[in-house]
């Protein structure tokens, strides 16, 4: 089966647990070989699949589990919980992720619909929470295995690597996530833009003010729909993806004020308070604790 042979490729290729670069842009592999817990953690905007074992994703309280029957389709930047509670060494899990490129994306979904291709509606502003799974079908498989026999040939990576990840994307697009992942990616969605600009500017104050107005809504119906698609307020939102990619760097060894002024915090007091509220530990308690792969998806 063409599952067995993308987990074969994927174990081959991966030596430790956490995350591996394919050589191919966008695309990594990863193995968890231990049971992890789902921590804090952010997800940019990324397809996972899972050829072996079971994930586990939680954003707001609602939990996604998914496996080889079932990726995962995020494409907005997504503060969440995640981890692999059922991996062991008996039953390692085998996945990879690949980056979802916004300008790329666009560019196939605006070349399906000029093709005339019969798709799913996608019209209007997305409407569904940030995470979606899909099913697995022949071609998404048969796609994703084409680009990860592209192997370690610098040659073919560079000739064919583009065309072959773009027909992995064209495969998401056509499948059960494709109308949710247009709709994200559409010119019209106010609210993903608002996202991608928080997540690329973390360290920067932001107000919900700030937030409306550039997605040229009233602040009321800013709220309304932001919530509609994260499942969180605009300002809870934004503490999470701070928080959580705080939580991280410290989790990869940074030190506690340094991870705090990277994403905005110039009181190292309101840091703690804030870290201690939302994980029930200090910033330095959870750096003792953590004892994670750097990287794990």
């Amino acid at each position: 089966m063409d599952k067995d042979r993308i987990k074969h490729f994927i174990a081959d290729r991966t030596s430790q647990d956490g995350l591996t670069d394919s050589g191919i842009q966008g695309v990594q592999f990863f193995r968890a070989t231990q049971s992890v817990p789902c921590v804090p953690a952010v997800y940019e905007p990324c397809i996972i699949a899972i050829v072996s074992g079971e994930k586990e994703a939680v954003l707001n309280g609602q939990r996604y589990v998914y496996d080889q029957g079932r990726y995962l389709c995020c494409p907005m930047a997504m503060p969440v919980k995640a981890g692999t509670p059922k991996a062991s060494r008996d039953n390692p899990l085998y996945g990879v992720m690949i980056a979802l490129d916004q300008r790329l994306m666009a560019q196939i979904a605006i070349e399906m619909e000029n093709a005339g291709a019969v798709l799913p509606a996608a019209r209007g502003e997305l409407r569904e929470p940030g995470i979606k799974l899909a099913r697995w079908d022949a071609t998404f498989t048969d796609a994703l295995l084409r680009l990860l026999q592209l192997g370690d040939n610098r040659t073919d990576i560079a000739v064919l690597g583009q065309a072959r990840l773009r027909e992995v994307l064209y495969a998401l697009l056509k499948g059960e996530a494709g109308a949710f992942a247009r709709q994200a990616f559409g010119a019209g969605n106010a609210i993903g833009r608002s996202i991608a600009h928080v997540s690329s500017n973390l360290d920067a104050p932001v107000s919900i003010d700030d937030m409306a107005n550039r997605a040229g809504m009233t602040r009321a119906v800013f709220h309304r729909k932001f919530k509609q698609v994260t499942t969180l307020a605009p300002m809870q939102f934004v503490k999470s993806m701070r928080l959580n990619n705080a939580a991280m760097k410290i989790a990869g060894g940074m030190a506690v004020n340094e991870a705090a002024l990277e994403v905005g915090y110039l009181s190292p007091s309101q840091f703690s308070r804030e870290f201690k509220r939302m994980y029930g530990q200090s910033p330095r308690q959870w750096a003792e604790a953590q004892q994670l792969p750097i990287g794990v998806a």
